[in-house]
Parts: C-alpha cells; structure tokens; sequence
C-alpha cells in the first residue's frame, strides 16, 4: 500500500484536488483513482437536500447556535466549509469569493439580500481562531454594515460531519500533515436550509452568484428584471455559467414584439378616435335603402 510520509509529496497532492474542483464543473467529483490519502475526497452533488437544521455550532464569539437559526427562511445562503490552518485551497477559495462578492456588479451585500456561512471542518478550532479568519476577510470584503452578514462557524466532529454528509462534501484528514485533503465548492442554499445549487469553489464570476442567490431565493431577493432574466437563462454545468434558454428568449421575444407592435400602432388609434370625436352626429351618414330602383 503506498503511504505518504512528507508534506513535499501530500501538497503536490491537494493542488490536485484544487484543480480538479475547478476543471471538473457542477457534477459528482469524487476522486477515486491515486494515493490513499485522496480516494473519496471531493464533492457529491446532493441538490434539494434539506439540511439538517438542529446540528449546533458555536459561532465567532464562542456562543452556541443551531443552523436554524441561519436558515431561517429569510435569506439564501452562500455556505463553505474550510479550516483556518489550511496552508492554500482555503484561503484561495475565500479569497475568491470576497472578490466576487465585491465586485461592482455584485450589488448585494451580505446580511441584507443573503448570507454568507462558513463552517470549519477542523474540530479542533476554536471561536477564537474562527473570529481571527472572520476579522481578515470581513475587513477584505469592506463594504458597510455587513458585520453580521458572514457567520464563521466551529464545531465537534459529530456536528461537523453530520452538515458535510448532508451536502456530500467528502474530505479527509491526513495524520502525516495535520492537514485535510477536501476540494473547494461553494454551495447555494434556500433560506429554509435546502441545497439550491454547487458552484466551484474558484473563479465564479459575480453574475452567476447573483442569479443563484435569485434562484435559491425563491422570489425573496431579486428584482423582478431578475426573474425575467432566469426564464431566459438556464444554468450550464459545463461551463459553470447560466447561458440563455431558447424557449424562453422565443417568448420573451414574443411579447417584446406584441409590446413594440402596440406601441407603434397606438398612435394611429389615438389619432382615429380624435378624428371620430370631432365629426359632428348629424353629419354622420345614414343608412339609405342600397337599391332606390325598387321602390318605383
């Protein structure tokens, strides 16, 4: 059996795990070929899953707290799990997630149309280690009033495991490092707990976020321009992207064309009712028999 013995050799190993969250799009990515240490790690799409909302965790200030009280049916939730100690993927993925999240098409904020939960998949940490990771990408994000907007969460194992099998990300810790082999996803979730979408973990772009928060949202966040937009666009798990539906731009298009149709010819209504008004009754013509001939 091939065991590793060197951190030279397991990071070389979750860089893999990296790129394969990243080329590997929207579809179960369990790796199942290679090095022990990695069989089984990865991310088992589990789409309309509840999740369970009675596991408890202890939030960034040490106080306890149940999912239930973040899926609360207000707000979709952007969730993750990661560690940290994670010496790359972690930090990458958050790092690329802030990006996005502030980018200036990406309007929203967190805590005012969703929420942001990160959960740690380390059972050792602590809400003192949690609040330090809290405190470096809060202050990454920068944008006002979104202090509550992202929850850092620790747990036990019991916990921990329990939410990583319920939206089926598999990860593994690796005695030889005192790391965790785990892929990146970020998972979109419905105010009520259910699992709405996986997007990578890395370089989603903030269009894509957005229309999943709408998606998972279920009519609570989002413009009703935004609803329209979702009826023409269907999401490509190819590219990781919505691309547009052709049925739904053929009706779109159908009632842009009934509208400008109407808008074109309400002129020319308007004008033929003006002209009927100014016609004085009694020079509207009468009716007269069609054929006067038979009358002699």
């Amino acid at each position: 059996m091939f065991r590793l013995h060197s951190t030279r050799l397991i990071r070389p190993l979750l860089v893999l795990a990296l790129v394969s969250s990243v080329t590997a799009r929207c579809e179960a990515k369990i790796i199942t070929d290679g090095p022990e240490e990695m069989i089984g790690v990865g991310v088992e799409e589990k789409v309309g899953t509840q999740i369970p909302l009675d596991l408890k965790f202890r939030d960034r200030h040490g106080l306890p707290l149940t999912l239930g009280k973040l899926f609360n049916g207000e707000r979709p939730v952007l969730l993750t799990l990661n560690y940290s100690n994670c010496p790359m993927l972690c930090g990458q993925q958050l790092n690329d997630l802030v990006r996005a999240l502030s980018d200036e098409e990406m309007k929203w904020n967190a805590g005012d149309q969703f929420e942001i939960v990160s959960v740690s998949i380390d059972p050792t940490e602590r809400p003192e280690r949690a609040k330090q990771t809290y405190k470096r990408y809060a202050e990454q994000y920068g944008r006002p009033g979104t202090a509550d907007g992202w929850n850092f969460l620790v747990g036990d194992s019991k916990n921990i495991e329990a939410l990583a099998d319920a939206v089926g990300f598999r990860y593994k810790y690796v005695p030889d490092t005192g790391e965790y082999a785990h892929a990146a996803a970020l998972i979109v979730v419905t105010p009520d707990g259910v699992v709405s979408r996986y997007l990578d973990g890395l370089g989603n772009d903030p269009q894509t976020i957005r229309m999943s928060l709408v998606e998972a949202g279920e009519g609570k966040v989002g413009s009703a321009l935004d609803r329209v937009w979702l009826t023409c666009f269907v999401y490509d798990h190819t590219k990781g992207q919505y691309a547009p539906q052709a049925v739904g731009i053929m009706k779109l298009g159908g009632a842009v064309t009934v509208v400008i149709l109407g808008l074109a010819l309400m002129p020319y209504w308007l004008m033929r009712r003006h002209r009927q008004q100014l016609v004085p009754a009694d020079s509207q013509p009468t009716e007269t028999d069609p054929n006067p001939e038979l009358e002699r």
